[in-house]
């Protein structure tokens, strides 16, 4: 399967093309197609140890930053890293799926425009799946694709995560709930008032409204709320995690003190924030559109490509796009209709 990979946009391309060649070894059946300056990339593939038969290089002389507008930057820099590897995606029945560290409006934007939305969604949505207290998983629908929306987005949003629960993590009839402040009918803004009643007539399992305190507890499978909302619970978990974590860590530092001790503790550590780590679980999909993108994070390191490499590697071998679209149709037929 062929898979772009589209580093130039991250904060460190070096980590970056490191991590993908790695990715190759973990991964015989996967080829890579990564767009960028061939001069750049030759000269740092060439340090690394990896089946160099397997790895494409896309020319692409620009790059779009994270301080440039998105619509503006896919429109002019058409030769860029980002743009050809979204036109690729679009155009090479062989690609499977993409995977960037930039922007996340330019990378929407390339995702709407170039690639294109699937049959009835409005806005492709960021759903990054988080590990729950319970060993299981939750998808939080949207993080950071939309700032602003209408409660028909957010209707599509539940659409897109149950159908990702269903198809990568087999959960037969995902529970919905909608992010607000407080678990009363009551409770919130014009918004998720509105939400909240679009969502109870929708063919999805609709649970009602949430707390953010328990968006790990297991309760729930897709947890629905606007890319603004989204991303601040998103970064809310991973900055309490590592902070917790680490004062965790030093407390019993002061409690059990010797090396031996000492090294117990930082493996313990390092063990639970793996589960809670940006550059170990991956990224957030791109859902919604005719292929599969996945979006890492800008900071992202070597460690994280591997990881994304695994999750677009399982959405493609699982259909997942079709599978949306699918789902998507047979929620918005009517009964008695006519497939």
């Amino acid at each position: 399967m062929k898979i772009i990979v589209d580093v130039f946009s991250g904060d460190d391309p070096k980590a970056l093309i490191r991590g993908t060649a790695a990715a190759l070894n973990v991964y015989p059946d996967v080829r890579v197609v990564m767009p960028g300056d061939p001069t750049y990339l030759e000269r740092e593939l060439a340090t690394c140890d990896y089946d160099a038969s397997r790895l494409e290089i896309l020319p692409a002389s620009e790059v779009i930053g994270n301080d440039e507008s998105p619509t503006m930057a896919i429109r002019q820099k058409r030769d860029s890293s980002l743009v050809r590897g979204a036109s690729l995606l679009r155009s090479d029945p062989e690609a499977g799926g993409m995977i960037s560290a930039g922007s996340t409006g330019a990378i929407l934007c390339c995702g709407i425009f170039v690639v294109g939305r699937l049959r009835g969604i409005d806005r492709p949505a960021l759903a990054p799946v988080l590990p729950t207290v319970d060993g299981g998983s939750v998808c939080l629908i949207d993080c950071g694709a939309n700032a602003d929306c209408r409660s028909e987005y957010l209707a599509q949003f539940a659409l897109l995560g149950t159908s990702l629960m269903r198809t990568l993590c087999k959960v037969e009839n995902p529970r919905v709930a909608l992010v607000n402040v407080g678990v009363e009918g009551h409770k919130g803004n014009m918004l998720t008032s509105q939400t909240a009643s679009v969502l109870a007539e929708m063919p999805v399992n609709f649970v009602g409204n949430m707390e953010a305190r328990d968006a790990l507890s297991g309760k729930y499978d897709v947890l629905v709320c606007d890319g603004f909302v989204g991303n601040v619970l998103l970064k809310s978990i991973e900055g309490t995690a590592a902070n917790v974590v680490a004062e965790m860590s030093e407390v019993l530092r002061r409690k059990l003190p010797g090396s031996e001790n000492s090294e117990l503790i930082a493996d313990a550590a390092r063990e639970v924030m793996r589960s809670y780590d940006y550059n170990s679980y991956g990224g957030a999909y791109l859902l919604g559109c005719r292929k599969p993108i996945e979006k890492i994070h800008g900071a992202a390191n070597e460690r994280t490509i591997p990881y994304a490499v695994g999750q677009m590697r399982s959405m493609i071998l699982a259909g997942l796009t079709d599978s949306i679209a699918e789902q998507l149709e047979s929620m918005s037929r009517k009964p008695g209709d006519e497939k």
